[in-house]
């Protein structure tokens, strides 16, 4: 049924004519299911499916909290938030070619979008680093873009473009809560966690604590990793997975750039940003990327071994940095 369902959408989205010739899910995905379609006359595009198979993240109290920053962002209205978010700042993501929201072609939320075929930044940037830097410059621009866009809330894009607010006070506030649950997960599921849980709290309020307030937030894409970043023919970067789109501390961002660009991140350095921010976002998110992995392996993700080094690897970065 979902290839008949896909097969009608695609002909609509892409034009009467063609026939839907297959079906090739996009490794990746781990909250909505990501295919490509391919068509008789080799036309292809990429159809995103909000379902709730599609989610392989155990359900969790607050999830539909938009309220919340964290909250996962799923569906699309948060997608088609973000992509109006930033295709009017000039970030290049794929073009929308149809939406399905009523449940003509699926039950479940649609939308068929742009298919970019190339390498990932990620992938680039493994097979030719020096091929990767124009990418990279491109990349700063869009980040610094992002950066010059400035709200008086934070929070999802879809709540606060909409007129609504956060429920928590700061950034830092909302970070500092989310580590504390981060710590207690992950505690729970891992016993060196669990030893040294007292001295990861002490030290993430001792961070927190020293964060000055703000009031000014820029968009940030929550999780820009180079795998989030795809490469068009044009060698533009194509930013993907926006549904987290939200108004933030930037530090938030470079934090998580740091972590998955390790060297390359050089190129994306900005000055300016606020240490004490930094400190502490480094930390949750060492925690974040522990407790979250090893709550997605409670369910059935299929990529269980990477997904399980991910865990390990933050785990004992985030034990380094208790004694920091």
């Amino acid at each position: 049924m979902k290839r008949e369902q896909l097969g009608s959408a695609a002909r609509a989205a892409l034009g009467g004519g063609r026939r839907l010739e297959t079906v090739e899910r996009v490794a990746g995905g781990s909250k909505k299911g990501v295919y490509r379609l391919v068509m008789d006359d080799a036309t292809t595009a990429i159809a995103y499916l909000w379902d709730g198979a599609e989610n392989y993240w155990p359900a969790a109290e607050g999830d539909d909290d938009l309220t919340d920053p964290f909250s996962p962002g799923l569906g699309l209205d948060l997608f088609q938030a973000a992509h109006a978010r930033l295709d009017a700042l000039g970030v290049r993501v794929p073009a929308v070619r149809l939406v399905d929201r009523d449940g003509t072609h699926c039950p479940a939320d649609l939308a068929i979008v742009e298919d970019l075929p190339g390498e990932s930044l990620q992938e680039l940037l493994a097979r030719d680093p020096g091929a990767a830097a124009p990418v990279m410059a491109r990349l700063a621009e869009s980040l610094e873009a992002m950066r010059r866009h400035r709200a008086p809330a934070y929070g999802k894009v879809a709540v606060v473009d909409g007129g609504g607010t956060s429920r928590v006070t700061s950034c830092e506030g909302v970070v500092l809560d989310r580590a504390l649950r981060d710590l207690a997960e992950a505690a729970s599921r891992d016993s060196r966690i669990a030893a040294a849980r007292d001295r990861l709290e002490e030290r993430l309020l001792i961070l927190a604590a020293a964060v000055q307030p703000r009031a000014e937030y820029a968009v940030v894409h929550g999780e820009l990793g180079p795998d989030h970043v795809l490469v068009d023919e044009s060698g533009d970067p194509v930013t993907i997975d926006i549904e987290g789109l939200m108004y933030f501390d930037v530090e938030w961002e470079h934090v998580f750039l740091r972590i998955r660009l390790h060297d390359a991140y050089q190129r994306l350095e900005v000055d300016g940003l606020d240490e004490d921010r930094l400190a502490l976002y480094m930390l949750a998110q060492r925690l974040s990327l522990t407790a979250g992995p090893l709550r997605l392996l409670d369910g059935d993700f299929p990529y269980r071994a990477f997904m399980a080094g991910i865990a390990e690897y933050n785990l004992k970065q985030a034990l380094e940095l208790a004694h920091a």
